[in-house]
């Protein structure tokens, strides 16, 4: 059943691979959990973009199966949030074939993560992989999106379902509201332990420079260990010394304090002591996702009630676009 439609529509889809971040719980999901009151939000597991590299059929579900899992496990609740698998909802695939019928070559050809997995995937280099922004426009502009959680590495990517929105309602007439980036005015930006001048990623290559929420607590503690810092030996909250900075960061968020009062804490204590009580700090901060992820895991019933009822919804709102799009182009 439809909640009435809120001030704004917020959208965010993430590919089901692998586990969420420490990363992307301290600086987004988190910050999710606030924008329920305000906003509508949708939260879409965007299984078909997935799909431009070739995977286990078998892994793969249980991945998306895990990744829903996650979201729960985080906070995120159904009943105020519509969270859902792209792939069952037809109508992303229906718009994407429209869209791509008024985007141009040129402009897919200049996105810069094409370029970027191109050269990583040089066996796969498939149509899709090409395509990739305008399903991620239509996924957005399907249900008149005005704000977008994104970071940085998006940016060219929403900044193109904006242009496409404004040709297609110049060309047929109003239809798609144009979506922004969705900047947080609380969250952190979390880098990697290895490389602090990066966002932490689940994507990195290194899995060090990763703390992920599935992590056992002994790979946590080892990563946390291992986390560079630098020769002061001081637990000091500067530029100049980012990563003891972002590592304090990480703890003053999971504690609820200041970054300067981490600083007055560890004051006259080497990095050692410092490090390992933020790995004991986030093994505990995470027991309670973990505990809740196991008991979803456990309640396959419960996890499909989810998603069914989360693709319902998304629907519903999907059917109004896409008939308003079918009769502006002039589809029967």
């Amino acid at each position: 059943m439809m909640t009435d439609k809120k001030e704004k529509v917020i959208f965010s889809g993430a590919q089901p691979t692998g586990s969420l971040t420490l990363g992307n719980y301290i600086g987004a999901i988190q910050n999710w959990k606030a924008l329920e009151q305000d906003y509508q939000c949708l939260y879409s597991i965007v299984d078909l973009h997935s799909l431009t590299i070739r995977h286990d059929p078998k892994d793969f579900r249980k991945s998306c199966l895990s990744f829903l899992a996650q979201y729960l496990a985080c906070g995120l609740d159904p009943e105020k949030n519509i969270i859902f698998f792209q792939s069952h909802v037809i109508q992303h695939a229906e718009l994407n074939w429209i869209l791509n019928c008024v985007t141009y070559m040129g402009e897919l050809s200049r996105m810069t993560q094409f370029k970027e997995k191109s050269e990583s995937h040089k066996d796969n280099i498939n149509a899709g992989l090409f395509t990739y922004p305008v399903l991620q426009a239509a996924d957005i502009l399907l249900y008149q999106t005005d704000l977008v959680p994104v970071g940085e590495d998006q940016r060219q990517h929403l900044e193109l379902a904006r242009d496409i929105a404004i040709r297609f309602n110049n060309i047929y007439g109003e239809t798609f509201a144009l979506p922004d980036i969705h900047l947080s005015k609380v969250g952190a930006r979390i880098m990697s332990l290895q490389e602090p001048e990066k966002k932490m990623s689940k994507s990195d290559e290194n899995v060090n420079g990763t703390i992920f929420l599935l992590d056992s607590n002994d790979v946590i503690l080892k990563k946390m260990k291992r986390a560079v810092t630098d020769n002061e030996n001081s637990v000091t909250y500067r530029d100049e010394q980012p990563g003891i900075k972002n590592l304090i960061t990480i703890y003053s968020k999971l504690a609820n304090c200041s970054p300067q009062e981490v600083e007055e804490k560890y004051q006259g204590k080497g990095y050692g002591a410092f490090k390992s009580d933020l790995a004991e700090l986030v093994v505990e901060s995470l027991r309670p996702f973990k505990e809740k992820y196991d008991e979803y895991m456990q309640n396959p019933d419960y996890i499909t009630s989810i998603y069914k009822q989360g693709a319902a919804r998304a629907t519903e709102i999907a059917e109004k676009t896409m008939k308003d799009v079918k009769k502006k182009i002039g589809l029967v």
